[in-house]
C-alpha cells in the first residue's frame, strides 16, 4: 500500500469518526430533546453488548478437559464479581481479560 493509500484511508476513517461523533449535537442541539427511542437506546444497547460479548467470548468452551473451561469461567466469574461491585463495565471487561490472559499463559499451559 502506497503513502497515498494510507493517507486517503486515515483520512477517511478521522471523517467517520467525527461525523458519528459530531452529528447528533448537529442534529439535536441544546435546544431540541432527543426522542424517546434514543434514550431507550442509550440504556438497552450497553447491557445488550456487554451480554453478546459474553456468548461470543465463550462460545468455543470445550468442557472436555479442566484446561479448556476453567480458565473461561474463573475470567467469567472475576467479570460478574466486579460488575456487581463496581458498576464499572470497562474495570470488569479489562480485569477479567487480564486474569483469563495470566491463567492461559501462566496456570494452564
Amino acid at each position: 500500500m502506497s503513502t497515498t493509500e494510507s493517507i486517503i484511508i486515515i483520512f477517511i476513517a478521522v471523517l467517520a469518526t467525527a461525523t458519528t461523533r459530531f452529528l447528533p449535537f448537529a442534529v439535536f442541539g441544546s435546544d431540541r430533546r432527543a426522542p424517546k427511542i434514543l434514550h431507550y437506546f442509550g440504556k438497552a444497547l450497553p447491557p445488550a453488548v456487554f451480554g453478546m460479548l459474553v456468548v461470543y467470548c465463550l462460545k468455543g468452551v470445550s468442557f472436555s478437559s479442566l484446561g479448556g473451561f476453567l480458565p473461561e469461567m474463573l475470567a467469567l466469574f472475576a467479570v460478574i464479581f466486579l460488575h456487581l461491585a463496581f458498576r464499572k463495565m470497562l474495570l470488569s471487561v479489562s480485569v477479567g481479560t487480564a486474569v483469563y490472559m495470566l491463567l492461559v499463559n501462566f496456570v494452564f499451559v
